[in-house]
């Protein structure tokens, strides 16, 4: 007899998910694939010196030299590898967080989006308020033990604790608020405002700009509830949930 799943609907997908799923993808792909390699050389390695031991026309030597390149090489691998799985893990923790604060949102009637999946890249959050619609981009960024470190967008970089960044948030975040701004022209029909957010969760955030040219909030977290309220109400209620239904469809259309 043939059965069906109750449930009807495709979950909506989760802060971090994306990075959830690049992270299995290294462990498994990746970790245990070299780990099969050095251990199937290093059996062979072992087999060779039980035939010298055992008297029986061994020849240890080359199987040996190979296994302790392979061994070492995917060492390496392995090494390089896990160091990528921590920044993904603080990525992901960092977007769960966020992603957990944003949620508080629901109760002033905004409607919180995760991890909406585009072309090669994913939008971590959307908001949608009566202010408009805000593709958020979450960095998460590890803090020195010590010091008071901070934050500084000047008129030309931002700087965290010092240090340029090696990608620039301002531009990617500009780039993904035109995406979902299209996204939404061609799902609803209508053309709604897209508020580019880049957030920093645990840093201190100092603005030297005179102006803000690029259009892009760059906040921490706390900082943004006020701004969305303080913005100028441009979404009325309808095209409130019009945006909501239609980006669910969206996310629910896109393979996991």
């Amino acid at each position: 007899m043939e059965k069906r799943s109750p449930i009807k609907a495709k979950p909506l997908r989760y802060p971090g998910e994306s990075l959830d799923l690049e992270i299995s993808r290294l462990e498994d792909d990746m970790i245990y694939k070299y780990g099969v390699y050095a251990a199937f050389f290093f059996s062979i390695a072992i087999l060779e010196w039980l035939r010298y031991v055992t008297k029986v026309l061994p020849d240890p030597y080359l199987y040996s030299i190979v296994a302790l390149i392979v061994i070492a090489f995917t060492t390496y691998r392995i090494v390089r590898i896990k160091q990528q799985i921590k920044l993904l893990e603080l990525g992901r923790d960092g977007e769960r967080a966020v992603g957990e604060y944003l949620e508080s949102l629901r109760t002033e009637g905004y409607t919180v989006f995760h991890d909406i999946v585009g072309d090669g890249f994913n939008v971590d959050h959307v908001v949608c308020a009566p202010s408009g619609v805000y593709a958020i981009e979450t960095k998460t960024r590890s803090k020195p033990v010590k010091g008071s470190p901070m934050i500084i967008i000047d008129e030309k970089r931002i700087l965290v604790d010092g240090f340029e960044m090696d990608r620039d948030p301002i531009i990617q975040s500009k780039a993904q608020a035109d995406w979902l701004k299209g996204v939404l022209l061609k799902t609803t029909g209508k053309k709604f405002p897209v508020q580019p957010v880049v957030l920093f969760p645990g840093w201190y955030i100092e603005n030297k700009r005179s102006q803000n040219p690029d259009g892009v909030w760059v906040l921490n977290p706390k900082a943004l509830p006020s701004f969305i309220k303080n913005a100028e109400e441009n979404v009325g209620e309808s095209d409130q949930h019009l945006i909501a239904f239609h980006l669910s469809r969206y996310i629910r259309s896109q393979p996991s």
